[in-house]
């Protein structure tokens, strides 16, 4: 197998959990394109010569960052579904992950840094403390004393969300595109690292999140 993607790992390494590398996972299927993963650590710097995953090595081709390993993908694999389309599907994709990435993401730090922290390789530990608290002006012992604060602030952002499910069966509409990989990959890292459910198990979000991975055969 050629096409190999760098994938963060908590300590037990079968706990991918990065909602970035979902993001590209689910682009990955989305193109059609098989790939291995390898466990990263925030520690493992050295395997990429990278700070961050996602990292793809496609072939002689190495990229990182999920938003330019999804342009390369569209132009590498031209002939396989567009994650981008149009320009005004581009357009609004852009948007939604601007969203993603200044609303949505920051709700959900403040509640999961505390879980992701126990969850680390103990090596792991001190630079995610470090870099998190530095991020975050906060302490994660402070953190975890205003959690309910920060679930009713993250309840909060999923309002257009919410919204936009009632209507329509995906973000992007009648079948998952890259708007859609963006924001389950934020949601995924919340079903998968809080210590306690963030997701209405009554409303739209879990029944969307696992349309998107029946889409691509990734449901379990």
């Amino acid at each position: 197998m050629s096409r190999l993607l760098y994938d963060l790992a908590a300590a037990d390494e079968s706990l991918r959990f990065s909602p970035y590398c979902w993001r590209t996972k689910l682009a990955l299927a989305h193109k059609n394109l098989e790939y291995e993963t390898i466990p990263w650590h925030f520690t493992d710097k050295e395997a990429t010569g990278y700070d961050e995953v996602p990292v793809l090595v496609d072939g002689d081709r190495l990229i990182a960052g999920s938003q330019d390993i999804a342009e390369y993908l569209d132009d590498a694999y031209p002939n396989e579904p567009p994650l981008y389309g149009d320009p005004p599907a581009s357009a609004l994709t852009n948007f939604i992950c601007s969203w993603s990435e200044r609303v949505l993401q920051p709700a959900l730090a403040p509640i999961l840094v505390p879980d992701i922290f126990v969850q680390l390789a103990a090596r792991d530990q001190a630079y995610f403390r470090k870099t998190r608290e530095a991020r975050l002006g906060i302490t994660i012992e402070e953190l975890v004393t205003r959690r309910a604060g920060a679930i009713a602030a993250f309840q909060a952002a999923l309002a257009p969300l919410l919204s936009t499910l009632k209507g329509q069966p995906f973000i992007a509409g009648d079948a998952p595109g890259y708007a859609d990989h963006i924001v389950f990959g934020a949601l995924q890292w919340a079903r998968l690292m809080s210590s306690t459910p963030l997701l209405d198990e009554n409303g739209p979000l879990p029944g969307w999140m696992d349309a998107v991975l029946e889409t691509y055969g990734l449901l379990q």
